[in-house]
């Protein structure tokens, strides 16, 4: 439990920063509806003139822009990339930041097991991504509420912006098991940046060649908002992938963490 409020309070300043980060987005975003719908006939002639391979690339559908599901769900490709580098973040830094600050050896004198240490750390970056999802959810609510202009699909809402969970999950558990491989990070925010633009260029990539197989390699193409807005639902396959891969990273980890010598400097 000592740990456990511990790691909580060290990522209090990293998660208000970043659900008020994502928060300033989201309402930056939205507020920019009205004024893009009101003219939506002339800004849907001009994505027209786009490359099609550019407008896949940037998930901007020309058909349904115009709508508030639309325009969050272009927007939204922005929103995960800054979600996926906060998970990313956590992640990364979990066990390697005991190697960097010179402490590992310390904690591991407690009376508890490595098990142990994992797993009240893995709980306290849940609870701090958990914390960010509730307020920006709330968040993309009220403004969806405030610009819609009348009513829109709530549930397709809901589905997409819950996505960014499901997202930062994947990356955390990638995080994690680079953490635990390469626990002498010096930069986490250097190893987590690279890492999540690498994965977003591949779904951009993905995006514009309409590969399906690419799409399982990075977690940004995992949740179609297209097919969650005509289906109110996710694709099956992605999601038994996606838990398949947050599984095996964590108990990769735990199995890593409880064989491997662990040094202070």
């Amino acid at each position: 439990m000592n740990i456990f409020l511990h790691e909580l309070k060290a990522y209090r300043k990293s998660t208000i920063i970043w659900t008020l980060s994502l928060v300033a987005l989201v309402v930056l975003f939205l507020s920019m509806f009205p004024s893009f719908s009101k003219d939506a006939e002339e800004f849907k002639k001009l994505l027209e003139g786009f490359p099609v391979e550019l407008r896949k690339a940037i998930g901007l559908s020309v058909e349904s822009i115009a709508t508030l599901i639309g325009f969050f769900s272009y927007t939204f490709l922005y929103l995960k990339l800054a979600g996926a580098i906060q998970a990313m973040n956590l992640g990364t830094s979990i066990l390697s930041k005991e190697t960097r600050e010179k402490t590992a050896d310390f904690l591991l004198t407690k009376p508890v097991t490595r098990a142990q240490v994992v797993t009240t750390k893995l709980l306290a970056a849940l609870v701090s991504l958990f914390i960010t999802n509730i307020v920006f959810i709330a968040a993309t609510f009220v403004m969806a509420s405030i610009v819609a202009g009348g009513d829109f699909n709530k549930e397709a809402l809901f589905l997409i912006a819950i996505s960014l969970f499901f997202i930062q999950l994947m990356f955390m558990a990638l995080g994690t098991i680079i953490s635990v491989i390469f626990p002498r990070i010096k930069s986490v925010i250097s190893v987590s940046l690279g890492t999540v633009f690498g994965f977003f260029m591949l779904g951009m990539i993905s995006s514009t060649t309409d590969d399906k197989a690419l799409r399982y390699l990075t977690p940004f193409n995992y949740f179609d908002s297209t097919y969650i807005t005509e289906n109110s639902s996710y694709e099956t396959s992605f999601i038994i992938s996606g838990v398949i891969f947050v599984i095996a990273a964590v108990v990769a980890s735990y199995y890593l963490y409880a064989k491997k010598d662990v040094h202070s400097v």
